[in-house]
């Protein structure tokens, strides 16, 4: 399956989703996750590779966690487990692909507008998650003072929530991070009077993967308590 559609019109996701169809149609099903972690840098150097390295070795962890977890591929139902980091694209998977294939975009991205304009309904929210002190402290290296209340101001959860409402809301997140990665593929991003830099928007990304792996019982706890 030959996809053209542009890189900035792709979230992680399915740039991941693409690599493992190339991978089956090159014969190899199930695929390992070192496979599929391989597999999606060659295809999207600049999306997958290593901060500062990212010509010469994948960013491992940023591809495992678009597989696993509460958001991961699998849980989407867009990749079958087949055993041990063993993975297999399910019918599901498979549609999404043909789907991205019908939609096809050879239009080349603009250029005239170097500092694109974040959507005025998420620019708020993404204006905040910059200024979160999650982000703050993962940005200054200090994950160890990271808590689950910092976590929940960057989410914007709170107790009273029921489970469905604080998975909405983490849906809205990943949303506002995949639509800032697509306009920051085209330069830096602008949120009223001030701008953010690829590499923010980047970053931001990260924070949310650490916050998600590192607090997913806390996460967990909260949903089975939501709305008491």
């Amino acid at each position: 399956m030959t996809v053209s559609t542009a890189t900035a019109e792709l979230t992680l996701s399915e740039m991941i989703l693409l690599a493992a169809a190339r991978l089956e149609e090159q014969g190899q099903s199930p695929f390992s996750a070192e496979d599929l972690i391989v597999a999606s840098w060659k295809q999207f150097p600049r999306s997958f590779g290593l901060k500062g390295y990212a010509e010469q070795h994948p960013d491992s962890n940023r591809v495992l966690s678009s597989i696993m977890g509460e958001r991961g591929l699998a849980r989407k139902g867009w990749l079958q487990k087949e055993g041990q980091k063993l993975y297999s694209l399910t019918k599901e998977g498979q549609r999404i692909c043909r789907r991205l294939n019908d939609g096809e975009i050879d239009e080349a991205p603009e250029e005239d507008d170097p500092s694109p304009v974040f959507p005025r309904e998420q620019e708020k929210l993404f204006a905040g998650l910059l200024d979160s002190t999650a982000h703050e402290k993962l940005r200054k290296n200090r994950a160890h003072d990271l808590s689950f209340a910092d976590a929940c101001r960057f989410w914007g959860l709170s107790d009273h929530l029921s489970p469905q409402a604080i998975d909405s809301r983490l849906e809205l997140v990943e949303r506002t991070l995949d639509q800032g990665a697509k306009l920051a593929s085209k330069g830096s991003v602008r949120l009223g009077q001030r701008e953010a830099s690829r590499t923010e928007v980047e970053s931001l990304h990260d924070t949310n993967e650490h916050l998600q792996e590192r607090f997913a019982r806390h996460l967990q706890l909260l949903r089975s308590r939501g709305g008491r």
